[in-house]
């Protein structure tokens, strides 16, 4: 099976869609973590960032933009495209867009730990396995103080309490986890512990049914 993950981000743009509901709740997430961060330079990841839609509005429209380093990894060259292109038209010239596997810990070792890693989008698109090793490599993805972002569906069996109490054993504490009647699952999550060596060369995930890793 193929996804057009490409075409995928025109439900972004459907008034009412799940996306387009957890897209602006990721956002505002963001940029509350935005206004709370101390002063001086920021870093920020973004795994299979997609179009940059979580993202790049975000720094776009905000006071600290300048002091915010980032990276968003797209295996998509269509989609990196559009995130590169709408950095570019925001003037983020803090912002590089790569076109490369996102699950691979190599991409983000030189910007981290990270104050912001947003892993939105992946967590409903990989075996229970591989999200319990994400989450414990985002204890070293993440700064101490930093902010984890990530999304899960919240469809049966419910895997979101489960997500929940891996991060509190990796040393988070939460933010904000959305309730399964939101029909979306959010999760954002504060580091509280001291981040560990990210491992080089190790691959976090694989998504399920799909031979090359991609925005979903």
């Amino acid at each position: 099976m193929t996804r057009d993950w490409y075409a995928w981000h025109a439900d972004y743009d459907r008034s009412g869609s799940a996306l387009s509901r957890r897209l602006a709740e990721v956002r505002e997430r963001i940029r509350q973590a935005l206004d709370q961060a101390p002063a001086g330079p920021l870093r920020a990841v973004s795994l299979c960032a997609g179009q940059g839609h979580d993202l790049i509005p975000v720094l776009a429209a905000h006071p600290r933009r300048d002091d915010v380093t980032a990276r968003l990894v797209e295996l998509d060259p269509r989609n990196a495209e559009v995130a590169r292109k709408a950095a570019a038209e925001a003037g983020l010239t803090g912002v590089e867009v790569v076109v490369d596997d996102a699950a691979l810990t190599d991409r983000h070792a030189d910007l981290v730990p990270a104050d912001l890693v947003l892993v939105c989008g992946v967590f409903g698109n990989i075996v229970d396995e591989d999200v319990r090793a994400t989450v414990r490599h985002c204890a070293a993805l993440c700064a101490t103080g930093g902010t984890v972002f990530w999304t899960r569906h919240r469809r049966e069996p419910d895997l979101v309490p489960t997500i929940c109490a891996w991060f509190a054993e990796e040393g988070f504490t939460p933010v904000a986890v959305s309730s399964p009647a939101d029909g979306v699952g959010i999760g954002v999550h504060r580091f509280t512990g001291t981040p560990r060596p990210l491992p080089p060369g190790v691959t976090m995930f694989q998504f399920v049914g799909y031979d090359r890793r991609t925005h979903p």
